[in-house]
Parts: structure tokens; sequence; C-alpha cells
């Protein structure tokens, strides 16, 4: 039986790996929970699987939340950011699944790193904005990072027993989003509800709008340059618009290896709990035959901005993998609340980044404060447009 943590109970990935949780519960065990604002959701979490402790995001909704659960539970309800870490670090842990949206994500799973937990990582900004800081503290408390995004657990997979100087490259598959057979002057028009209409993934808004920018896939190029120890020149990009192929690993002799299944998230995430065994998952197997053609393609530069952008801001290293980040949030963040056309989206991060002065070798604090810095820099470019 192993003791779970869920960061993020109620977005698409916690909900998700609470799923994997219920349908294998002779193995899995959910003993803290910690939510934001959702807590009619965690409320029914907390109910079904019973944890010692669970988070919420501030006084008022611990209150509210303790008021609906019925007295016989004993979940013990904790808020802000104090409540955040306990749970993280909670001692009857054996794994933490890292589901936080955005930056939020980082100082809680530095903390259950700190505290000794095994981390399962959906959180791609942890490993973005302080890869560095966060590898060697996982070598340090000798813990493993088990990667959650697909694209991730694929070449997780393909390098089991592989030696590093044997890999010549990895390739990220990225679907493409809804956008990209767009020309570039149709992209001039689309919007957020066009947006947000992803051919093949379930995910949550944010996620889904840096999909379609190709953000996300260049957020994903940093983590990989972490997770894998990789250079840049060993990490590229291909559009597998059908999400079949979730990456690939080619080797100095040539081989290649590519890890498929259906595009859903329940499958690395079972993975990650499970490592190094494999479960029943209790998902449609892939038919090949029923699939039909996959093909590959360029990602194209000139129509998506965000991937170079992002390789450039991870090749420069420093403080600007961090402030990429923050001024991606604040911009998907005023996207969605259709204040910024989704052009203007790469214009805003490009801005912000060229305004930066780095700091080398950051400490956590000077991640924080760039972090800090870009949000508000995005916030005066937003002004301007």
């Amino acid at each position: 039986m192993k003791n779970v943590t869920v960061l993020g109970s109620t977005g698409s990935i916690g909900v998700s790996a609470l799923d994997v949780i219920e349908k294998n519960s002779d193995r899995f065990r959910v003993v803290a929970l910690a939510a934001g604002k959702n807590i009619k959701l965690l409320q029914r979490q907390i109910e079904k699987f019973r944890p010692r402790i669970a988070a919420v995001g501030d006084a008022k909704l611990a209150g509210e939340l303790r008021k609906q659960l019925p007295k016989k539970f004993a979940t013990r309800i904790v808020y802000d950011r104090g409540g955040l870490n306990e749970v993280a670090s909670f001692h009857a842990a054996d794994i933490v699944v890292s589901a936080i949206s955005g930056a939020a994500g980082l100082l809680p799973t530095l903390t259950a790193i700190e505290a000794g937990k095994d981390i399962a990582l959906a959180n791609k900004e942890t490993m973005v904005m302080a890869g560095d800081i966060v590898t060697k503290k996982a070598e340090e408390k000798k813990i493993k990072i088990l990667p959650v995004d697909s694209e991730h657990s694929a070449i997780f997979q393909c390098l089991q027993g592989q030696a590093q100087e044997s890999i010549r490259r990895i390739i990220l598959t990225a679907s493409g989003g809804p956008f990209w057979k767009y020309k570039a002057g149709d992209l001039k028009k689309v919007t957020l509800q066009q947006t947000l209409k992803h051919p093949n993934w379930k995910m949550g808004r944010k996620i889904t709008v840096d999909s379609a920018s190709m953000m996300n896939k260049g957020l994903e190029v940093i983590e990989a340059k972490w997770l894998f120890q990789l250079d840049f020149g060993k990490i590229d990009v291909l559009i597998h618009p059908q999400s079949i192929v979730h990456s690939l690993v080619e080797f100095v002799d040539g081989s290649v290896l590519a890890q498929m299944g259906i595009p859903d998230m329940r499958t690395p995430i079972a993975y990650a709990l499970t490592y190094p065994e494999r479960i029943i998952n209790y998902l449609p197997f892939l038919d090949l035959r029923s699939a039909g053609s996959l093909h590959f393609h360029k990602p194209d530069i000139k129509r998506f901005p965000c991937l170079e952008i992002a390789y450039e801001a991870g090749i420069a290293g420093g403080t600007m993998p961090a402030v990429l980040n923050a001024a991606n949030e604040i911009a998907v963040e005023a996207f969605l609340k259709e204040k910024v056309k989704f052009l203007d989206l790469p214009r805003i991060i490009d801005k912000v980044l060229h305004n930066h002065l780095s700091v080398k070798a950051p400490s956590l604090e000077d991640i924080l404060h760039a972090d800090n810095w870009a949000r508000e820099k995005a916030k005066e470019q937003l002004e301007r447009i």
C-alpha cells in the first residue's frame, strides 16, 4: 500500500490521479489533499478518500469547508501557504503528486522534496523556474522525480536501461493544438472559445491556451533539459496531430524508440505512481488499425513564435526561464479574460524578456524576485495594448 498526497487535487491532473487511485484502491491510499478555491469538489474528494489532512487557499474557505463536512470526518483542514507546506511535507506520504498549476507549484514541490518524498511531477513550471535547484535537492535527498507530462513520461520510459551517452537526441511531440493548420492571417481572428477547443486532450484552460500558442511545448523543452540532463541542442520538437506517439528517443546507432498510447493522462499518472511496475489502467487499448495514418511536421516558429522564445530563454538560463513563465502566466490570464488577442501573447512575453537583466546561477530568492518582477512588467505591457 502506497500513501499518496495530491497537490492540486481539484485540477484536471489531480482529478485524473484520484481516478487512478480509486480504481486501484488495493495499492494506494490518499493521506493528504491540497486545493485552491474549489471547496465543493474538495469536499466530495475528502468524503470519498478520507485523507488525514487537506489544505485550501485561505481561512474563509477553510471555515466553509469545515462547516460542510460531516462531523464524523476526522480530516484536519489547514490553509494558506503554511497549510499547503504542511500538506506537501505530510509525514505519512510516500509520494506526492505535484499538480498545482503554474509558478504556485514550485515552493510546495520543494517542500515535499525537502521532506524526502518522491515526486510525481505534473507541474512543469517547477523545472522551468528552478530546474538546477530542484534536481540538486532531489539528488541530495535521494528521492525520485517521476514525470507525469505525457511527453516526459514517454521519454522516461524509452530511456529505461539506456546509457546517457547513447542518446543522440530526444523528440518531444506536440499536437499543434487547434490552430496548427491556420495561416498567419487567420490567427489574428481566433477567439477564446476556439482556442479552448483542443482536438485531442481534456486539460485545464491555461494549459489549453499554452498548447494552442506552442508555449506549452517550449516550457516542456526546458523541463526536459533538467529532467534528462541534456543540452538544448539535443531536444527537438515535432508536430504530431494524432497525439498517439507521445515522444521519441533517437540513439547514436540510429535506433529510435517511441512510446505510444491513447491520449489520456491517466496512463502516465499511473506509471509515475507505480514505477517501476505497471498496472492495469482500465482504459481503452490503442488500436493502430483504427488510428489511421500518423503524421509528423516541423513546427512553424514564424506562426508560433512562443516555441522559439522559450528555447532562447532556456539557452540564456539564469532567471530568464522564470521570467518567461511569469510573463506567460500574466499574458494568458489576460487572454482568458478576453483583454488581449491571441497574437498578443508572444509579443508581451518577448518584451518582458528583453527588459530583463538575468541573474546567472540564481538562488531561490533570485528566482522568486524575477518571477515577481516579470509579473509587474507583463502587467505594464498589458496597459499599453
